[in-house]
């Protein structure tokens, strides 16, 4: 079977770490064949430390070459719509980083791009490839918990010394960044179904982006998901999904999880180690995204059924209103 070549897009952290778990796969089915940075030097340094063969100082080379399939972009949140444009127009396939878009306005032109040049396109939001979450999808459409009545998850980091977290032009704030999760989570929990009505509070930073949020998601039959995301405070980092039958935990970290509690019984899911560093917690989990993405290309398919396209839009809805309640604006709000 022929291997699914990658380019990677960026020469930064999630970078790294992307390559790294890309070395827990079997190399004759994910084979990485270019990076590109701004930066020459920067794609160079990773192009050695990683072993890949081509290395590039713009975007517009790792578009043009012939031999990638398919490109993980991991550039910063204002840059996904221009990366995604290009690499779409270029007819390669694209996983893009989450949040896909600033607002759901970019996330509907980034699809209907990649519709019209008919490649695969995907948001990476990690957490829904986990064995964790294949599982819980599984115990839900079972019914093994009853009707699930309410959800609650919540993030906390302190990330107010990082500057792509706190500055409005880098896309900061922790709706953004870690409430996205939280979102993510509740909307696969009540099987993509819109809720009725969303209320949102939060405390803004002084430059003007969130970082504390909490955030009610009303939905038909009267069940409720809280989520409460902070970048002021480290917080338990749990969920819990709480039906008329039972309850189903994840503990943390609830994003990119190791564990599942069913009605008080633990299941593990083990990581495979790294072989090397990591900047994130088990980012080797990376690794079933990009399964996925081969899968679905082997499928000729054009987007995923475990993250489709209208789930990406949906979270990126809520979290649009959830910043509107609480009062953030980003200069992408405006187009």
């Amino acid at each position: 079977m022929v291997a699914t070549r990658w380019g990677i897009c960026s020469a930064g952290k999630i970078a790294h770490d992307f390559l790294v778990a890309l070395k827990t796969l079997p190399p004759e089915d994910h084979q990485v064949v270019a990076i590109a940075s701004r930066d020459l030097s920067r794609a160079q340094e990773y192009s050695k430390n990683h072993g890949v063969r081509k290395a590039y100082g713009s975007y517009a080379e790792l578009a043009e070459d012939p031999d990638v399939d398919v490109v993980h972009i991991g550039v910063i949140n204002p840059y996904h719509l221009s990366a995604a444009l290009l690499f779409i127009q270029a007819g390669k396939n694209v996983l893009c980083e989450k949040p896909l878009g600033m607002n759901a306005t970019e996330v509907k032109k980034m699809v209907q791009a990649a519709q019209e040049k008919k490649v695969f396109f995907m948001e990476g939001l990690w957490s829904r490839f986990f064995p964790v979450s294949e599982k819980i999808r599984s115990l839900l459409s079972k019914g093994s918990v009853g009707e699930v009545m309410l959800f609650h998850a919540e993030f906390g980091s302190p990330q107010l010394t990082i500057p792509r977290c706190v500055e409005k032009e880098l896309g900061g704030g922790g709706l953004l960044d870690i409430g996205c999760y939280c979102v993510q989570l509740a909307c696969m929990v009540f099987n993509r179904e819109k809720p009725e009505s969303i209320v949102a509070s939060g405390l803004l930073h002084d430059t003007g982006v969130d970082k504390t949020v909490s955030i009610i998601l009303n939905y038909s039959g009267k069940r409720q998901a809280v989520l409460t995301c902070t970048m002021t405070a480290r917080m338990p980092n749990r969920a819990s999904i709480n039906g008329t039958k039972g309850m189903i935990e994840i503990p943390s970290p609830f994003w990119c999880p190791t564990e599942l509690v069913i009605n008080g019984q633990k299941e593990e899911f083990p990581l495979p180690p790294p072989t090397q560093k990591l900047h994130f917690t088990n980012s080797t989990g990376l690794r079933y995204e990009a399964e996925h993405v081969r899968q679905c290309l082997l499928k000729g398919l054009k987007e995923s059924p475990i993250l489709t396209h209208a789930d990406s839009e949906l979270v990126n809805s809520i979290l649009d209103e959830a910043r509107r309640q609480v009062g953030v604006l980003y200069p992408q709000d405006k187009a």
